[in-house]
């Protein structure tokens, strides 16, 4: 993996395309599931950016919201390929999803060590949640969780905060540590919300809390893409672990 590898997968071009088909699996499978584009479960942060859309004009509303996201994302794209023409390179995409994939498993032991560590307490596998759910619901919910979260999390709340302290004059280091710690407490505290939310305890709070912490490190220096799907299969491959426990 070269410099101009790195600089590439995290330019629009390549990053947004590349959840895209997390996008497209997640509605896919949450369809089959529910027969319905709304109904069923879902993940969670899905329904928060789903909600004012689903009030406003019930399923219609849920389909522009649909379709905003994908103008947007598509937008983001074309402006990218006039900046750099010449096409995409598919083993760029095959490169992102191997480094995806790596970060999963790396992230499944290093989130429960540290966990280990700050609550002094022998290393395990957290769990996740979920556990009133069937497996399959379980698996089509993390693939919501890799794309949705990332989105309300770490596109739209660390990037908010982040200039919500730049406009109120902090310094960015600054601004930027606190925008990531903030979020990464209100991703964790998500998690307990909701008539599915999960059972609340220190170890899980704070298992989650360092998760948000690794994921929002990796969505700056790494991009949509790579932390999307390196969310999606680190909650699959914690879901498959539970399930053969």
């Amino acid at each position: 993996m070269n410099k101009d590898y790195f600089h590439a997968s995290r330019e629009p071009r390549y990053s947004v395309l590349l959840a895209l088909p997390l996008l497209l699996l997640y509605e896919l499978f949450s369809f089959t599931l529910s027969g319905s584009t709304w109904a069923g479960v879902r993940n969670g942060a899905d329904v928060m950016l789903k909600s004012l859309f689903l009030r406003l004009g019930g399923e219609r509303g849920v389909m522009v919201f649909g379709v905003l996201l994908l103008a947007i994302g598509a937008g983001f794209v074309v402006q990218d390929l006039r900046r750099n023409p010449g096409g995409l390179k598919r083993h760029v995409f095959a490169l992102m999803m191997a480094e995806s994939a790596v970060y999963a498993v790396l992230f499944g032991v290093i989130i429960g060590k540290l966990t280990a560590l700050v609550l002094g307490m022998p290393a395990l596998l957290m769990q996740i949640g979920g556990g009133q759910l069937d497996v399959p619901t379980q698996l089509v919910t993390s693939l919501g969780a890799g794309l949705y979260e990332e989105l309300l999390f770490r596109v739209l709340l660390t990037g908010g905060l982040l200039w919500l302290f730049l406009k109120l004059g902090w310094r960015r280091t600054v601004a930027a540590g606190v925008a990531v710690v903030l979020s990464a407490l209100i991703f964790s505290a998500f998690h307990y919300v909701g008539s599915l939310g999960d059972e609340f305890t220190v170890q899980s709070f704070t298992f989650r809390a360092i998760a948000g912490l690794a994921f929002s490190l990796l969505y700056v220096t790494r991009g949509l893409g790579i932390t999307a799907w390196t969310h999606a299969l680190y909650d699959v491959l914690i879901t498959v672990v539970q399930a053969q426990a």
